[in-house]
């Protein structure tokens, strides 16, 4: 079915005893590009696991500018750790590649944790990798120079939606931590290396393997923690 929540890898790392436990409260949504999940200290009201797309985490600067911190595509979700412990959103959420998710609401999800510990485990286990994440693009950004981090974001972009990419400069910009500016300078020199075509927000990869030589190595070290924290694939595959 193309629709199902096992679209989305957590859910599908579920077993059956456990995902019975949410199965009841789960409803399929389609998220549009631009469409804001939390703002920026705001309770989170729902959990999403997204199928596709990407959910893009930003801090938002007191001068205009923002930054984005952490990336979520279908391997993962966005609210649980915040939901689970009555918290709030540490940043302003917004999608920035349309996909359907599997949504539920923040009470029902914390009240069915509190009943089966494997829920809750695996849902902080995803926490505990994001925050890695999130530690791992701080480093990035200090370190590595602006075309390093530009392909190990087309390496995870690639990973979770595929040679196809839709975005705006604005997200460029967030992604790479760089001004709008610079954005289309990176995005020309990538293409006149023709390793992509880049054209009104529109990004094709055509050498990932020339991408993936050109990174830096923080998409390999996030993957690693992925890896490292869900030792097993999920128990369904995905549906098609």
């Amino acid at each position: 079915m193309a629709n199902s929540h096992f679209n989305n890898d957590l859910l599908a790392r579920l077993d059956e005893p456990t995902f019975a436990a949410i199965e009841p409260h789960l409803r399929i949504m389609q998220l549009e590009t631009g469409h804001v999940l939390a703002e920026a200290a705001a309770h989170i009201e729902n959990v999403y696991f997204p199928h596709g797309g990407i959910i893009s985490c930003v801090v938002e600067l007191i001068g205009g500018g923002a930054i984005e911190s952490g990336m979520i595509g279908k391997d993962g979700q966005f609210g649980a750790g915040a939901a689970l412990d009555h918290k709030v959103s540490l940043n302003f959420v917004i999608m920035q590649i349309a996909a359907h998710a599997s949504v539920i609401d923040s009470d029902k999800l914390r009240h069915a944790a509190q009943e089966v510990p494997k829920l809750r485990d695996m849902m902080m286990r995803y926490e505990q990798f994001f925050l890695a994440q999130v530690q791992q693009t701080a480093a990035c950004n200090a370190a590595h120079s602006v075309s390093n981090r530009a392909c190990k974001w087309l390496l995870r972009m690639q990973r979770l939606v595929g040679d196809d990419l839709n975005l705006t400069q604005e997200f460029l910009a967030q992604m790479m931590g760089v001004q709008r500016g610079g954005v289309n300078a990176i995005a020309q020199d990538l293409q006149k290396l023709e390793m992509i075509t880049y054209s009104r927000g529109h990004i094709h990869i055509l050498d990932l393997p020339r991408i993936r030589q050109r990174a830096c190595e923080c998409d390999a070290a996030i993957n690693a923690h992925y890896a490292e924290i869900f030792e097993s694939k999920p128990t369904r595959p995905s549906a098609v």
